[in-house]
């Protein structure tokens, strides 16, 4: 099976059409949505997913690929490493090869200033034991004996793991189907049903489907559904390029990279390469509402960000995207079934130049595929996991890449969210109101 991206060009699994009711409907097939309808569905609830493109086809199958505790906001650690520990049961359970592996991820330190921010999470590790440790020159010089480039230190964490997100999420959407999750594709969500306060349903371009809850976990595309809602999120989503490499000798088993570049072992011979410290913000009119809200982060990453003048048409935050649109009206999400945004040449060959020179007997690196991914950032660098203001409408959404990984885990906890059961961790650091509450935002470690 491709270890591509999923695209338009996929064909549809899942036609529908979609119950006329349900106990649960969630909105997005991503990895989120799809563990989210899986753990609900194993706690006795009725649930449908309805998907307006494909499952796994935008950020879930786009993303690096890691499984990485290491470096998390120490709110989202305790909830990562029980994501670690369902990942492997949740492979098994698939009885499908998604590639997973405990190969673990390793940060390389180009001076002893990056290497000094790595050991300043420690702390955060030593109070969960996690198994992270900091390593010296000559460590990682043992660790990857064919590098030209003098890292002074990394941090690595050797519990980590990897695995193919375009295998692994349509094989958890298998599983959800299996538990009796009914999953629609080709089925957008332009709004939800309400009645005194509450939702009571969601409107889809194939029909009502009756609910008593609802999870918005939509990624770059939750902001959008939520303002035709009357409900504000400073959600924005950034393009990232990634590539994979032909064939090559291993050079590192696992997930690594400094803050030029990041690459991890493919199940098909190669490497996933993308650049680590590089994304383009398409301004929109969602930007220019968020500045404030985001002008730390940017300040803090000025080299890191660039920004474009405006999205392609049909973009979230594009100038042309409606805002407002009737039930009886096609969405913007229909209009783009799938974000499927152009990769950026120029850092193609940038990240390609980069790994090659970093493991010279390589030769020359040559690209199989080569892609990009929207993705959606919140202004602290955290998601939103809470019941919106609206009742019964739940939002998971703003992982800000770093939702492939923790997916299994906020899967579990929505369905318990839900379901009026404990979430198991503390989330009042995901709460939807610290953007309306006067708190002060605290952005999360940028490892």
């Amino acid at each position: 099976m491709s270890q591509a991206p999923i695209t338009e060009a996929a064909p549809v699994r899942y036609p529908g059409p979609p119950p006329e009711r349900a106990d649960l409907v969630v909105i997005g097939g991503g990895i989120v949505g799809v563990t989210t309808a899986l753990f609900a569905a194993r706690k006795g609830l009725s649930v449908a997913l309805v998907e307006k493109g494909r499952i796994a086809a935008e950020q879930s199958s786009r993303n690096w690929g890691w499984i990485r505790q290491q470096g998390r906001d120490p709110a989202e650690l305790p909830i990562m490493m029980e994501a670690n520990r369902l990942w492997p049961e949740l492979a098994r359970e698939t009885n499908e090869e998604i590639g997973l592996r405990q190969t673990g991820v390793t940060y390389l330190a180009r001076d002893d200033a990056a290497m000094a921010r790595f050991e300043a999470w420690l702390p955060h590790a030593r109070e969960h034991d996690l198994d992270t440790h900091p390593m010296s020159r000559e460590e990682v010089a043992e660790m990857l004996p064919g590098a030209a480039a003098d890292w002074a230190g990394g941090l690595r964490t050797p519990s980590d793991m990897r695995a193919e997100p375009a295998l692994a999420v349509p094989a958890l959407a298998r599983l959800a189907v299996r538990a009796g999750v009914q999953i629609v594709e080709n089925c957008a969500a332009r709004g939800v049903d309400r009645e005194a306060g509450r939702v009571v349903g969601v409107v889809t371009e194939q029909g009502r489907i009756k609910a008593g809850a609802v999870v918005l976990a939509g990624g770059a595309w939750s902001s959008l559904l939520l303002r035709r809602e009357g409900i504000a999120i400073p959600q924005l989503s950034v393009r990232a390029t990634a590539a994979a490499t032909e064939a090559l000798p291993e050079v590192h088993g696992g997930g690594a990279g400094d803050d030029r570049l990041a690459f991890r072992r493919r199940e098909d011979g190669g490497y996933t390469i993308a650049s680590a410290g590089f994304h383009e913000l398409f301004v929109g009119p969602d930007a220019l509402r968020a500045f404030g809200s985001f002008a730390r982060q940017w300040l803090a990453d000025l080299g890191g960000t660039r920004l474009r003048a405006a999205a392609p048409r049909g973009y979230p935050d594009a100038w042309s995207t409606p805002r407002r649109w009737g039930e009886d009206e096609a969405s913007p999400f229909e209009r783009m079934r799938v974000l499927d945004p152009a990769p950026n040449r120029r850092m193609l060959a940038r990240i390609a130049r980069d790994f090659a020179r970093a493991f010279p007997a390589l030769g020359p690196v040559r690209l199989r595929a080569a892609w990009a991914g929207m993705i959606d950032v919140m202004p602290d660098v955290v998601p939103v996991v809470d019941e919106s203001p609206l009742r019964g409408l739940w939002i998971c959404t703003g992982m800000c890449g770093h939702g492939f990984g923790i997916g299994p885990a906020m899967g579990r906890i929505m369905a318990d969210l839900v379901t009026g059961a404990e979430a198991g961790h503390d989330l009042a650091r995901f709460r939807f109101g610290r953007f309306t509450d006067g708190s002060r935002l605290k952005p999360g470690p940028s490892l």
